[in-house]
């Protein structure tokens, strides 16, 4: 063997006694993703529960210049109690199905949030 050095196995992102992760959250090498299902113009903003693959969310801003996006982005960066710039929209900026990003968060650290939130 000329020189190469083997990697180290990967740590596994959970433990093996770590409970199934919902569907709408994906593990990142650098934070998660959220599958999001947005309604804009709702009476109020409110993070809602698990839709089948995606989290229902309400935002009280209209689907009109990127309003309802940013808020929320904002939403979702005030409930996981993380900076405005660690919250990425990275698909569909014009449909109600999206992929949000939240950069340096674990998948336990953003559900034990998540669920503050709707109690």
């Amino acid at each position: 063997m000329h020189g190469r050095k083997s990697k180290p196995p990967a740590k596994p992102l959970r433990g093996p006694d770590s409970p199934p992760l919902p569907a709408f959250i994906t593990v990142q090498a650098d934070g998660i993703t959220l599958a999001i299902k947005l309604q804009p113009r709702a009476s109020q903003n409110e993070i809602g529960e698990a839709n089948g693959p995606e989290l229902r969310i309400k935002v009280t801003a209209p689907p009109v210049d990127a309003a309802a996006n940013e808020a929320l982005l904002r939403l979702l960066a005030d409930a996981l109690e993380c900076p405005r710039g660690k919250v990425e929209l990275i698909r569909g900026q014009t449909a109600r199905h999206k992929v949000i990003k939240v950069h340096g968060l674990t998948a336990a650290e953003c559900l034990t949030k998540l669920r503050a939130t709707t109690e």
